[in-house]
């Protein structure tokens, strides 16, 4: 009876270790101060081949476009919106609309005023969804945390 059990527990654990979670986005955070007012934060989505995240400029009825929040501080401001390199754009079917589209990497950055000489971090969340030519994943939030530096 124990082999059984033993048997049983160990074809459960092998069923599990095989269904992994696709995660082919890895994301990367760096800032640089421009000034002892100024800095800029990068966030950066590293993109296995064959899959793509979407810009943040997708319109309605397409796909989950990119998009950032930044949690209010005292510390500092945005200036601007997010900005992104020019993307690729194609038409894609299953949206029946021309999407743009980042493959590969894809740095998005955006302007800060520092408010305090103290400001250290910046804080926020992005979402985005990652598709190929065969299926998309369900939409990611992911937290981050900048480092500022001195």
């Amino acid at each position: 009876m124990k082999k059984l059990i033993f048997a049983a527990v160990a074809l459960l654990f092998s069923i599990g270790a095989n269904a992994q979670i696709e995660s082919p986005v890895k994301w990367s955070y760096a800032a640089k101060k421009v000034s002892s007012t100024e800095a800029v934060v990068f966030l950066r989505a590293t993109i296995q081949d064959g899959w793509h995240i979407y810009s943040q400029n997708v319109k309605d009825g397409g796909p989950i476009k990119t998009s950032f929040t930044f949690t209010p501080s005292k510390e500092y401001s945005l200036i601007g919106q997010t900005s992104e390199p020019t993307p690729l754009t194609k038409y894609e079917s299953s949206f029946s609309m021309n999407v743009s589209y980042f493959e590969k990497t894809v740095t998005f950055q955006q302007k800060i005023k520092l408010k305090s000489p103290g400001a250290s971090v910046v804080k926020g969340t992005l979402e985005f969804e990652t598709c190929n030519d065969h299926k998309c994943l369900p939409p990611e939030d992911v937290q981050f945390s900048i480092d500022l530096g001195k």
